[in-house]
């Protein structure tokens, strides 16, 4: 089996996260495991597509949703198409295979009076955990990064004096993104406290733990849904709602489709309209409410 070689061109080559290298493996290992269990099989890399089908309807009827079935076949199909490229493979099983449907996934961010409320009205503690978690919500909320993003940006990637960040996105895709006259007020007020942590601070990274290490997932999680809880009654409150936020926003001000999406990292703009949703609900709002022959 190339899974080794598969998983070294993901993360080599493609430039994939440890984390999405993990679940690539993981997928075709699963894969492995049924092609062994069910069919005595130990390599998955000359099967037949019927044996791709009954592994899927397996999936299907033990409760897996449909999106998590897709997510596990794109894996399976990556991997063929390594095979592919490679020649090991002469014909790819999952050439003519067609995603299951699932349902559009509707993110519903927060609106402006949460934000406000969040920024301008809730009381963050002026000691380190609270200047630092002010200016966590306040950067993802107004410049859009992914959690992943913040967690690893670095001192070096700072700019104050001249208004930017450099962040590196996925696949290691480097953008800069403004920042606003409040966000770089935070950044002080939260580089003053930061110093106290001498000598005990990773001096790498912008964003850390009370500790001096670089802060983690879920502890970002925890800060948004946190915070957001106060304010909010949705069910999602998680830091890709904040970027969701930060598009719908920009949007519904008036701002291009094509510059949110080079704001947001977005390789195509098909990434970026998952977030006009929100706009078109703003613009029918704008439109019921101003047109003369809505009075009627």
């Amino acid at each position: 089996m190339s899974l080794p070689a598969f998983l070294s061109y993901l993360s080599l080559e493609k430039k994939y996260s440890d984390h999405t290298v993990n679940a690539y493996r993981s997928d075709i290992e699963t894969f492995g495991s049924f092609c062994l269990e069910e069919y005595g099989l130990d390599t998955i890399d000359t099967i037949g597509y019927s044996i791709v089908r009954s592994w899927i309807v397996g999936l299907v009827d033990s409760g897996v949703t449909n999106r998590s079935v897709n997510r596990k076949v794109a894996s399976l199909k990556a991997y063929y198409k390594f095979l592919l490229r490679t020649e090991q493979l002469k014909a790819n099983p999952l050439a003519k295979h067609k995603a299951l449907k699932t349902p559009k996934k509707v993110e519903i961010p927060f609106s402006e009076s949460e934000m406000e409320k969040i920024l301008n009205q809730i009381h963050f503690q002026t000691d380190f955990d609270g200047l630092r978690d002010k200016l966590l919500i306040e950067l993802l909320y107004t410049t859009g990064i992914r959690r992943g993003e913040l967690i690893n940006l670095k001192m070096e990637a700072l700019n104050l004096s001249g208004r930017t960040i450099k962040v590196v996105g996925k696949r290691n895709k480097e953008r800069f993104i403004p920042l606003l006259p409040s966000t770089i007020e935070l950044f002080q007020d939260y580089f003053k406290e930061r110093e106290r942590l001498a000598p005990i601070l990773d001096e790498a990274y912008v964003f850390l733990t009370k500790g001096g290490k670089k802060i983690y997932e879920t502890l970002v999680y925890r800060i948004i849904n946190g915070y957001f809880s106060k304010v909010s009654s949705k069910v999602k409150k998680s830091p890709h709602i904040l970027r969701h936020t930060f598009a719908t926003h920009l949007l519904n001000k008036g701002a291009d489709l094509n510059s949110v999406k080079e704001l947001l990292g977005h390789s195509s703009l098909a990434s970026t309209q998952v977030y006009t949703h929100n706009s078109i609900a703003e613009l029918k709002r704008v439109h019921a409410s101003s047109h003369p022959r809505s009075k009627k």
